[in-house]
């Protein structure tokens, strides 16, 4: 996995795609390419590997990459098929991880249905990545394929059996109540029974929802199955119709949790079932039961429904049909006929139309729970995989996987007899002698080092052994492990290994099952009515039997087990492989007969010994076995990740294998039966202190067969290579070519053996080797290289953290008890190899560290001891991991690491160490504390602590640890990952990345001769015993980790005491104020306080120093070590004090600097406001007085001057002593290089000296063609002017181009001399002339030397200042915004305050002044004129002004408009009035007066409190105008204010200021107003109350007029009911009409004189009651005849104007006596004035 690979691991290509709907969704993906050569596990390396944050996809065709990355992350979302939009992605640049993935909305985002991505990516990758991702996938709990539809329609369906056989879990069903025990098996050979469900017709519910809902039950929802309710679920399928994917529902145990009592798979097959028969007849035969969901059915629909009731086991039927669409159906489930008609068993059909898919889920799990346990057959899915090869689907297990199967199964010939037997006959290297030859070459070591002579007893011992291993011959086991790895077919030997572990790991599964299964299963054998054809389904095997028992479990299924499951699979094996299967059939034998054993010879070991320590540790060791299932996972498939390299680098590098890939075989080896009796009584010889751990058996020294896996044979493979060279002449070609197959399983991702830690050896010359063809490969200069490593407990699960982080795969000694250090080597990137500096980064993993050995005889203390020293000495970078699970090992496991770490230190090198926890409970925190702090005590160079400011250095206490919760520690498939589990391991794996790049900082990465180096320097101190710290010392590690966690409380005391005393030195810096801008008083103070601060962090530390000698003198531990701790401590001390001095310093610079740039800031903003407020205040007069507003592009160029004006203005600090001129030199120099002028370079000595005033142009500018050319003109005159032209044009340039960046506010950048030198080339380039390149060169000097001395005083200027300049510059936008928003704000405020005065103020004062105004006049006038005191005198005035004025005209004008004459009479009276009155004028000012000057109370009222503060005007408005009415009595016109368009929020205090000068404005017009003339009309138009309406309403009386004569009632009384006229109208003064009433004389008409000679008396009284009985309202009676004087006047009048009367109305003047005509104007008077006293 190690390297990326060109050429694809596939068995074979495909053809190229056809043209169909199913190839587009490849080629929307971008999986083209893929079709041909699929992906394979090398892949990730790219696609996930080297990935450290989650990035959203932004087109379809990043999907794929997205899928697997998310998947390999575990992520709940991988399948989401959503892209993100352009505009979302330029917003989540800055986003996280979680909020990059979530947050997609609508559907048109997703690009394809969800399922048919998964499918296109299980298309586009080979069987190896298959498995791997499956096994993540039922990690996250999705459903996986099982079966894959072809692209190709018209192709058979694939059937997907290897990548199922990496799906491993555990499960507890709940039969027998009273033996329930966990089971564990891989799932694929596990009998069980398999529920499909198939759609049947279109269905309204969703089959996939319903699934779910069966699966989850009453746990949290899972979406186990991609549906319609899903992101992108809508989508129509292109490429998944015809899919059947497989998921399983696992018991826990639990009663109350789990859904069914025992463990079921269920198939879903997606797309009508109508449509995909082959796929329909498979579920039918290969299930315990068909689940069909049935619409509206047809015909066809119809036959196939009875097909699978005959072919299906059992048969549901669950109607969902509609009836409302139902015409065209054959069969409607209307009712319970069906069952008959079908011939289905009762109670089949279920009835859903009327039900959701919640509910649907509950019918069909009650009905399953029924048939659960014993009313179902179980089956596999490897006998599944024998059925769809007779319909005619293809398998993946195809030849080449069947040899390699059947090779693994020869070569573990045997092991059935016991994994000690076996590894004593096959493996035996890894024996006593082995570990007995480790231990006499450290003792040899330990007295060279002591300068003793070898013991000669040793010599003798080692002469013994290397006697008796000489004789070894290589065993068939290793012989066909190495022949199968030695295979050209690197497809073949992928399966060879994948097999071997899964098969080893099946054995150990045999191993921990119950026994009792077995027998169990042959006892209760039933038949459950299966089909004939299904007989094979049922019993694993259709020509076998014998074995049938084997393949399932009971019907019953009381006791569940998998202990078939190996013999299922070996079995399968057997019938493809005839040559073997007779062995096989024996290999299954005895491994029935041999479970049995071991578990009760355990039981009755522990009731023999009582020892309750030594059972419970069996027990955990148990529990250890048990959780270790989850975690082969990964483990099945990933060894050979990059296959293609092989054969990349065997045809390129001629390796040891022939081009034809033929092997050379040796000698045929076999072992010394005498040596392997020796060696099995020294198995026998078992000390009592192991016999406590391990129970006895039959079997010497039997081992359990999980301690046998893949490495084990690997390591025997190392061995007999070192065996070569302990005794030369021993091996074979084959042997020797070990190494060459090691390096190539190395670059596959295959982990290479450091340290044997069972025997705690290195075989060194088998590693020197395999490194020197690893250096033959890979040239040196492409293998720098950069080490990570894990270190941790057997419980931490490192190989699993590693997988996690970075896909590969070791050893896995929390599940094995592997012990021993491993390699594994990656290829960088080039993105990475330029940040780390470095080709390979190198995984260290240590497995086994502090667990319970197989062997007693080994020192496991000192065997941790030095594989922990070792590790920690070849790191960079060391991960130390924690686990959760560690639990009372954790002191051993801490005092491991520590000691190792102490080891290393003294060895004068450190890793950067990184802890990793994995869960964030107390104890682990604290002892991540623990860890960390001894790790940075031993870290004490500058740096190492990834320090670079204090703020660091407090933070670093959670800068070195990270926690993930893994999911290694779920051993079934049913517990969920952690939500967080995705985005934990990104941040670790940029945690990790980033402490790999500190290391290039610090350090050169190494390559493979010095790493090596390394290993074996290391291997010779350990073997040696070379360092202070004992290996089996375990007090020293708590001593100094207690005083680490001491020395780090005291630390931060320190720290607290130094942040304390800051705060003095930092108030004296602030308190200079205005002072700091002065040099020598900054400098000074400055230089003053670091001397302090040097002063008392040398004190403080001195006490720190005398703490730890004293603790170290109290400790009886650290005391014996005195010497090696106190160097550490002492040097840790002095770092500490640098550091903090460093900072103290610092800081203090940075406060004295902030402090300085703070003031200059201050004052740059006043001298800015300033000038800024100036140029507002002319901006919004000139907007009021031009009524125009101002653009932003406008008031941009404004501020662009204000803005210029005012940095040019600006006094910045100068500069200390800083010249540019070799700045301007080496750009000099570079321009020339870089233009092939390096012979000129003398010529830049001169730069920046005093140059000529003048550039002059010299002959040597000029070529000796071009001089011999000119030469008769004038010495070459003319060409030298023309230079001499050129070069004072470019120097004028030059001039304008400085005068431009000097006029800008910016400091000097070396851009500025970049830029001038490209304008130099430009202008000589376009100037065609023949100079040489002396002329560019003297030129570029001369104006550099120019630009050195201009730009200095530029640079002069802004130096000191050039943060704060910076900081300017960089928030000129936000004082533009704030200018333009000021102006916006003003401008608004002040046009709010000019319509509150327009619409508000002004009107109310109007009205204050003019609305008592009328009222004045009206008593004015009435004071003047009694006659408008009452309606009598004012009518008596007007009958005296008519018969004075003497108008006939007046006369018709009173007689018909009665009012209109009234009110025009009064008008001019009013007007008359107010053109005399003096008072008018004075009284408007003193009222104008007033009002201004209670607005002015109200608004600074309620200005109180509100100074500055942002406000809305419109609730302060209204307490204004409120505050007004309340203590003004003035009634305020508000209405407006109701509406929107007075709440703005702006500064109330700049309001009242705008609205105080608009009020003031408003009272000096309005005074101005005042002052001048008046019209009289205009000024009675703006009174609220017109005083002549209010005298015409006091003398206009009721308003009645007599109905004969239209004379107006005079009676005053209010409200009165008879009406009264004084003076009635003669007759002849209205028109007569003989319908008119005015044709009915009045009494006035019917006095003596003038009745007719013919009527009498009597007639006139009658008359008279005749008028009243006309209107009873009116008094009218007749005038006494005597009395002629009241009616003087109208006789007047009529007598006076009979004639304009009659002619006025066109008819015959009235007749009348002659005495009327003799009446003057005086008696009318005299008779008006009488009437009216009367």
């Amino acid at each position: 996995m190690s390297v990326k690979l060109s050429k694809r691991l596939s068995s074979k290509k495909k053809k190229p795609l056809k043209d169909n709907a199913q190839s587009e969704v490849l080629l929307k993906l971008g999986l083209e390419e893929f079709w041909t050569t699929p992906l394979d596990p090398a892949s990730m390396l790219d696609i996930s590997t080297w990935t450290l944050e989650n990035q959203a996809p932004l087109e379809p065709k990043d999907l794929p990459n997205t899928f697997l990355q998310r998947l390999w992350l575990l992520s709940p979302d991988a399948r989401s098929p959503c892209c993100q939009l352009p505009s979302e992605a330029l917003d989540s640049a800055n986003k996280s991880a979680e909020e990059m993935i979530n947050g997609f909305g609508g559907e048109s985002q997703c690009a394809i249905n969800p399922l048919d991505l998964v499918t296109a990516v299980f298309m586009s990758s080979n069987t190896f990545l298959q498995q791997e991702m499956t096994v993540r996938m039922l990690q996250c709990q999705f459903a996986v394929p099982l079966v894959l539809p072809n692209i190709d329609p018209e192709k058979p369906s694939r059937f997907l059996l290897w990548p199922l056989r990496g799906a491993v879990s555990q499960w507890t069903s709940h039969f027998p109540c009273t033996n329930r025990k966990v089971q564990k098996g891989v799932l694929a050979s596990t009998c069980m029974p398999v529920v499909s469900c198939v759609k049947l017709g279109h269905c309204g519910v969703s089959k996939s929802q319903v699934l779910n809902n069966v699966i989850s039950g009453l746990r949290s929802h899972s979406e186990t199955f991609l549906h319609r309710g899903m992101d992108g679920g809508q989508l129509p399928r292109r490429l998944s119709n015809g899919l059947i994917e497989i998921g399983w529902c696992l018991p826990t145990g639990e009663t109350d949790r789990d859904i069914f009592p025992v463990p079921v798979a269920i198939c879903n097959l997606r797309g009508d079932a109508s449509v995909h028969e082959k796929c329909l007849s498979l579920l039918c035969q290969a299930s315990s039961a068909v689940v069909i969901f049935c619409g509206n059915l047809r015909e066809k629909e119809k036959q196939l429904l009875a097909y699978c009731k005959d072919m299906a086991s059992k048969v549901i039927v669950i109607d969902v049909s509609d009836m409302e669409k139902n015409e065209n159906r054959v069969v409607g489930f209307v009712d319970q006929s069906l069952e008959e008609d079908m011939g289905l068993p009762e109670g089949s059909v279920l009835p859903g139309r009327d039900l959701n898919e919640e509910e649907l889920a509950d019918r069909l799990c009650d009905t399953l729970k029924y048939l659960l346990p014993d009313k179902l057959k179980h089956v596999t899915l490897e006998a599944a995989a024998k059925l769809a090869v007779e319909l005619e689907l293809n398998v993946d297990e195809e030849v080449v996987c069947k040899k390699a199967m059947a090779t693994v199964e020869e070569m573990l010939k045997g092991l059935d007899e016991g994994s000690a037997l076996f590894r004593q006959k096959q493996l035996p290297l890894q024996g006593a002698s082995w570990s007995k030859l480790a231990e006499i070459e450290k003792e040899e070591c330990k007295q060279k080092k002591e300068g003793k002579e070898i013991d000669s007893q040793l010599q003798k011992e080692k002469k013994d052994i290397l006697v008796e291993l000489s004789s070894y011959k290589m065993t068939p086991t290793m012989k066909i492990f190495t022949d199968a790895l030695f295979t050209t077919d690197i497809v073949e030997r992928t399966y060879f290994l994948s097999w071997m572990k899964l098969r080893l790991w099946m054995l150990q599964m045999e191993k921990q099952n119950s026994p009792q299964d077995l027998v169990t299963n042959q006892q209760t054998k039933g038949n459950n009515g299966m089909p004939e054809q299904s007989d094979e389904l049922e019993n694993g095997v259709n020509d076998n039997s014998e074995y049938s028992d084997s393949f399932c479990t009971d019907t019953s299924f009381e006791e569940e087990d998998i202990e078939d499951q190996p013999v299922n699979t070996e079995l399968e094996v057997s019938e493809q492989q005839s040559e073997i299967g007779q062995e096989s059939r024996h290999i299954l034998q005895m491994s029935t007969e041999e479970t049995i054993e071991p578990e009760s010879q355990l039981k009755e070991h522990l009731e023999s010994t009582q020892d309750a320590v030594i059972e419970q540790q069996l027990s955990e060791e148990k529990e250890i076995q048990g959780e270790e299932i989850l975690e082969n996972n990964g483990e099945q498939i990933s060894d050979p990740i990059s296959e293609d390299q092989n054969l990349r680098l065997e045809s390129r590098e001629n390796g040891t294998l022939s081009p034809e890939g033929k092997q050379l075989d040796g000698p045929e080896l076999t072992l010394d039966m005498s040596h392997v009796a020796s060696s099995a009584e020294q198995h026998m010889s078992i000390d009592a202190s192991f016999e406590d751990q391990v129970p006895s058996c039959s079997e010497p020294f039997e081992l359990h067969p999980f301690t046998l896996g893949l490495e084990h044979f690997l390591r025997e493979m190392g061995l007999i290579f070192e065996l070569t060279h302990i005794s030369p002449g021993s091996g074979s070609h084959n042997v020797l070519r070990l190494p060459s197959l090691a390096a190539d399983l190395i670059l596959y991702g295959i982990p290479l053996e450091l340290m044997d830690g069972d025997a705690s050896n290195i075989p060194i010359r088998w590693l020197g080797c395999v490194f020197a063809e690893l250096k033959r490969r890979l040239p040196q200069e492409q293998f720098r290289t950069r080490i990570l490593t894990s270190l941790g407990g057997h419980h931490a699960r490192n190989a699993e953290v590693l997988s996690a982080l970075f896909g590969v795969k070791f050893p896995e000694g929390g599940r094995r008890s592997t012990r021993g250090v491993y390699m594994v080597t990656l290829c960088l990137p080039d993105n990475l190899r330029k940040d780390m500096e470095c080709d390979f980064l190198m995984l260290i993993d240590v497995e086994g560290l502090c667990s319970m050995p197989l062997d007693n005889r080994i020192n496991t203390q000192t065997c941790d001891n030095e594989m922990a020293t070792v590790a920690a000495g070849l790191s960079d970078v060391l991960m130390q991991n924690i686990s959760s699970h560690a639990g009372s090992e954790f002191e051993t496991n801490f005092t491991v690491i520590v000691n190792a770490l102490l080891r290393i230190k003294e060895c004068g090198s450190m890793p950067t160490c990184h802890v990793l926890v994995q869960d964030e409970g107390i104890n682990s925190i604290l002892q991540a504390s623990q860890l960390r702090r001894v790790s940075d005590m031993l870290q004490t160079e500058t740096g190492d602590r990834g320090i670079s400011n204090a703020d660091n250095h407090y933070a670093k206490t959670t800068s070195c640890i990270t926690s993930v919760k893994g999911p290694w520690y779920n051993a079934s498939l049913t517990e969920p990952v952690d939500a967080q589990y995705n985005k934990a391991v990104l941040k670790l794996k940029q945690n990790l990345f980033g402490a790999l790049k500190k290391c290039a900082a610090k350090s050169e990465a190494s390559g493979l001769p010095e790493f090596a180096g390394r290993l074996f320097a290391v291997w010779d101190a350990v073997k040696a015993k070379s360092f202070s710290v004992g290996l089996q010392n375990t007090d020293i590690a708590l001593a100094f980790s207690v005083l680490c966690t001491e020395l780090s409380q005291w630390e931060d005391k320190f720290l607290e005491h130094m942040e304390s005393w800051l705060m003095g030195p930092t108030k004296r810096i602030i308190d200079t104020k205005a002072k700091a801008l002065d040099i020598t008083i900054e400098n000074d103070l400055l230089s003053e306080l670091k001397d302090e601060a040097r002063e008392e962090v040398k004190t403080e530390m001195d006490k720190l120093r005398s703490k730890v000698e004293a603790n170290l003198m109290k400790d009886d531990h650290l005391k014996m070590y005195i010497e090696t701790f106190k160097p550490i401590l002492m040097s840790n001390m002095d770092d500490l004090q640098e550091r903090v001095t460093e900072e103290i310093v610092q800081r203090l610079e940075t406060v004295n600097e902030s402090h300085c740039s703070s003031t200059q800031l201050k004052k740059f903003e006043t001298s800015l406001e300033k000038v800024q407020e100036s140029k507002l205040h002319a901006l919004l007069e000139n907007s009021k007085s031009t009524k125009h507003l101002l653009q932003d592009t406008e008031l941009e160029e404004e501020f662009e001057d204000i803005w210029s004006n005012t940095l040019s203005n600006f006094d910045f600090r100068p500069s200390e002593t800083d010249d540019i001129t070799a700045r301007v030199t080496d750009i000099l120099r570079e321009n020339l290089i870089s233009r092939g002028l390096q012979k000129h370079i003398k010529k830049l000595e001169v730069t920046g000296q005093n140059q000529p005033t003048n550039f002059q142009v010299y002959d040597e500018h000029f070529g000796y063609r071009s001089r011999l050319k000119h030469m008769f003109e004038d010495n070459n005159r003319l060409q030298r002017i023309e230079a001499q032209q050129l070069a004072c044009n470019i120097i004028d340039e030059y001039n304008q181009f400085v005068a431009d960046k000097s006029s800008s506010p910016a400091d000097f950048s070396d851009s500025f001399i970049t830029e001038m030198l490209e304008n130099v080339e430009k202008a000589l380039k376009e100037k065609s002339m023949e100079i040489r390149s002396a002329f560019e060169v003297d030129l570029k000097v001369y104006l550099c030397s120019a630009a050195c001395r201009d730009f200095q005083k530029q640079h002069d200027r802004y130096a000191k200042d050039r943060d704060l300049l910076t900081c300017i510059n960089t928030t000129k936008g936000k004082y533009l915004a704030e200018f333009i928003y000021q102006l916006r704000k003003r401008d608004q405020c002040q046009r709010l305050a000019q319509t509150f005065t327009t619409m508000v103020i002004k009107p109310t004062v109007l009205d204050y002044i003019y609305r008592p105004l009328g009222k004045r006049i009206v008593e004015e006038i009435q004071g003047k004129s009694p006659q408008y005191l009452s309606q009598q005198a004012f009518h008596k005035s007007l009958l005296e002004e008519l018969i004075r004025e003497d108008r006939f005209e007046s006369f018709i004008e009173y007689l018909f408009s009665y009012d209109s004459f009234r009110l025009r009479k009064i008008q001019e009276t009013v007007v008359a009035h107010l053109s005399e009155s003096t008072n008018l004028d004075k009284w408007r000012q003193h009222r104008l007066g007033e009002i201004v000057g209670k607005f002015a109370a109200a608004v600074s009222q309620t200005a109180e409190g509100t100074n500055g503060v942002l406000t809305d005007t419109k609730p302060l408005l209204e307490r204004v105008c409120l505050t007004l009415e309340r203590d003004g009595d003035i009634d305020v016109t508000r209405a407006s204010l109701n509406g929107p368009l007075f709440s703005i929020t702006t500064e109330w205090d700049r309001f009242i200021t705008c609205l105080m000068e608009l009020l003031a404005a408003m009272r000096l017009d309005l005074a101005q107003e005042f002052s001048q003339n008046v019209n009289i009309n205009q000024l009675l138009q703006c009174l609220p109350i017109q005083p002549q309406d209010s005298i015409f309403n006091r003398v206009r009386g009721c308003g009645k007029q007599c109905p004969f004569c239209k004379a107006p009632c005079e009676v005053e009384e209010i409200e009165h009911e008879v009406h009264r006229v004084l003076l009635h109208r003669p007759k002849g003064m209205f028109p007569c009409e003989s319908s008119s009433l005015f044709c009915i004389s009045c009494p006035e008409s019917m006095t003596q004189a003038n009745l007719p000679e013919n009527m009498d008396t009597q007639h006139m009284s009658v008359a008279c009651r005749d008028l009243h009985a006309l209107d009873p309202d009116w008094s009218i009676s007749p005038e006494d005849p005597s009395n002629q004087t009241p009616n003087a006047y109208w006789r007047y009048v009529l007598a006076r104007f009979n004639e304009r009367f009659a002619k006025e109305y066109e008819q015959e003047p009235a007749k009348i006596p002659e005495e009327w005509k003799r009446i003057t104007q005086e008696e009318a008077l005299d008779s008006l004035k009488e009437a009216f006293l009367t």
